[in-house]
Order: C-alpha cells, then sequence, then structure tokens
C-alpha cells in the first residue's frame, strides 16, 4: 500500500503537493473548495493533519484555533458522485471561515451506529483531540447520546440537524417554507392525493420528520386530505426497506396517489430509477419532488426540488461556533436560512384516470 502523505492525497485530487500543504497551513491564496476536498480526503485516509509542521512566522503571531468537525455518515453515502455531495457543500463554507480567520480544522468520520464516546469511531479521536479542540461542528444527525457528551465538552454547533431533547444551536434550513412551496406548486397543478416519502435511516433524521410536519400542516391549511397510510417511513411502528417503501409507493400510486414529496433529493432520484424499471414514468404517470437543490441523475428528467444553501450553513455554522467559543454559555440559537422552489420537470398534471381509494 502507498504511503499516506502529502504527496498521495495530491495525486489523488489531482493537484500540486505545495497546494495540499497551503491547506493545511491556512495559507490564504487556497480555494476553500479545495480546502474541504483535502480535508475530506486526509480523514478517509487517517491522515493526521494537525501534527504537521509549524505555521509560518506571520502566523504564529495569531491565537490558534482548532474546530473539531464530526462527520456521521458511512463512507460510501458521503462519497458519491453520481449527484451533489450537500455535505462536501457544508464543508467547503466552514472551510472559507477557517481560512478568513486563521481556524484549523480536525475533520473525522464517525460511524452511525456508535453511541457513545468510547466507541470504536470515537474513542481515540476523542481522546487525542478534547484537549485541542475549541469546539465542534457536527455535520449529518448524530445519536443524542453523542450529542450529549460532547456538550459537556465543548461549545458545539450542529448543521442542518436540530436536536429537540436538548438545547443545541443550529443552522438549519426553513423546512416549512420549502415544504409549502412545493404543496402550493402541487396544488396548483391540480393534485389532491400527495403522499410523503421518506427512508429508514440508521440515525433518526429528524429534518424529515420536521419536513413531514410542515407537509401535514400545509396540506391541512390547503384543505387537501390526508392519508396516513400515504406517508410512507414516517411512522416509527412501520418502518419498511427501501424495497418495500418503493413498492409501498407504487402500490399507493395505483390506488390513487398522483404525487409524492420526498424527504430528499437523493430519495426522489432513486424512487425514480425504481418507477422507471416499473414502467411507470415519471411526471406522466406520478409527479415526484425532492428537497435540497442537487443536480439531477443522468438520463432523469431535471428534480422540482427546494434549494438548500449548505456553503452558506457551512459559513454561518463556523461563524457561530467561533461566538460560541468566546462566549461559552451564550443562549442558544437557531438560525433558519430561507430556500425557495426550484422547478424542474418531474412535475406534471394529475392523470385523468386513477383507480379508486379502496
Amino acid at each position: 500500500m502507498a504511503k499516506i502523505n502529502q504527496q498521495f492525497i495530491a495525486e489523488e485530487l489531482g493537484i500540486s503537493r505545495a497546494t495540499v500543504s497551503r491547506c493545511f497551513t491556512n495559507h490564504p491564496g487556497i480555494n476553500p473548495t479545495t480546502r474541504g476536498k483535502v480535508f475530506a480526503l486526509a480523514s478517509q485516509l487517517g491522515y493526521n493533519h494537525t501534527e504537521k509542521r509549524e505555521p509560518a512566522t506571520h502566523q504564529r503571531r495569531r491565537t490558534s484555533t482548532t474546530l473539531g468537525v464530526l462527520i456521521c455518515v458511512d463512507l460510501p453515502s458521503f462519497e458519491r458522485t453520481d449527484y451533489g455531495n450537500p455535505g462536501q457543500e457544508l464543508l467547503n463554507g466552514l472551510s472559507e471561515v477557517a481560512r478568513v480567520q486563521n481556524v484549523r480544522l480536525d475533520l473525522h468520520f464517525v460511524r452511525p451506529e456508535d453511541l457513545h464516546l468510547n466507541s470504536p469511531s470515537y474513542a481515540k479521536i476523542v481522546s487525542a483531540s478534547r484537549r485541542t479542540w475549541d469546539g465542534v461542528v457536527l455535520i449529518y444527525p448524530f445519536p443524542q447520546t453523542i450529542v450529549d457528551e460532547l456538550k459537556r465538552r465543548h461549545p458545539v454547533v450542529s448543521l442542518v440537524e436540530q436536536y429537540g431533547q436538548s438545547p443545541l444551536d443550529c443552522i438549519d434550513v426553513d423546512h416549512h417554507r420549502g415544504i409549502e412551496r412545493l404543496v402550493e406548486h402541487l396544488a396548483g397543478k391540480g393534485h389532491k392525493r400527495i403522499g410523503f416519502f421518506t427512508w429508514n435511516y440508521p440515525v433518526k433524521a429528524g429534518w424529515a420528520l420536521r419536513r413531514y410536519g410542515a407537509y401535514v400542516e400545509m396540506m391541512t391549511a390547503r384543505g387537501l386530505e390526508i392519508y396516513p397510510e400515504d406517508a410512507i417511513n414516517v411512522d416509527p411502528r412501520r418502518q419498511m426497506s427501501l424495497e418495500e417503501a418503493h413498492a409501498e409507493v407504487m402500490k399507493k400510486t395505483e390506488e390513487g396517489v398522483t404525487a409524492w414529496i420526498c424527504a430528499a433529493d437523493h430519495q426522489a432520484f432513486d424512487l425514480m430509477k425504481a418507477l422507471d424499471e416499473a414502467g411507470l414514468n415519471v411526471p406522466q404517470d406520478v409527479s415526484i419532488t425532492g428537497f435540497d437543490g442537487l443536480d439531477p441523475l443522468e438520463g432523469q428528467p431535471k428534480l422540482t426540488t427546494v434549494g438548500i444553501p449548505f456553503h452558506q450553513i457551512g459559513v454561518i455554522g463556523g461563524k457561530r461556533l467561533l461566538d460560541l467559543i468566546n462566549k461559552r454559555f451564550d443562549s442558544q440559537q437557531h438560525i433558519l436560512l430561507n430556500c425557495e422552489l426550484i422547478p424542474g420537470r418531474s412535475v406534471g398534471k394529475p392523470k385523468a384516470t386513477k383507480r379508486k381509494r379502496a
């Protein structure tokens, strides 16, 4: 196996070794996106960039601040390249703040199934880093036990995930506004029976439940009837595998659902693929919407979705954590960023002939 060093990282990313080195020393001329990609790959490879050479002379006069960045996801999910990567965009935003503020990022991937800081994917990094981290940024949903244990040690800010069981600073999107735009758009096309679809994740996806709550509120406000069985993978007592969930969508579509709001774009992409394989056309047979604003998969119609400013969320999250470091017990804040509808070609008028609900 090749030795994991800065040269190896440079070759993997197709950039120079000097560029990689400058990423780790907060050089002002490095693009934040490049820095984000270097940090992500270094973490995946186990390269500890927090123990590199001394900073340049002009940097030694500045106060050194280190932020731990924890990403709770299985690496294959983070590295999917067939559509945009929200996690990488969040990291790019953090990288931009780190460069401007001369802050060091210490990034690690951790496993969703680990529930405590002494679990395998946390034990070594937390033990080695807890004296050097000034604060922690969380990307993707974490078990509540992990959040509680981290909060006792550090200032913590979460990106795009709210934790209702304990006060925690969070930078998120306005889920209600996004779902409102989707319901209005579908209703304007003539859809009346609209279903809600999400996945069963290893860690409870609070963002999906918030979008479902907004769906119920907006459907009610519109005077549209809600059928509980048209909400897939929302009730924890009725969780389905992906294959079962797709089959249920097809069944409910045959029974009269004319449009589905997917809680995330990646869910919509996979659902459209499954529908296509089953001989159902989008949007002729059924309309599909998502929530994220990612680029469509090759060969699929452009998805009607809601755009999330992931990069800006990363920027604001980094700034908020720096504020908390200077004022440790400041009141917790939930900062919700605006989002707008992105019309695509995955929504059409409801099919004229549908079988009635049994």
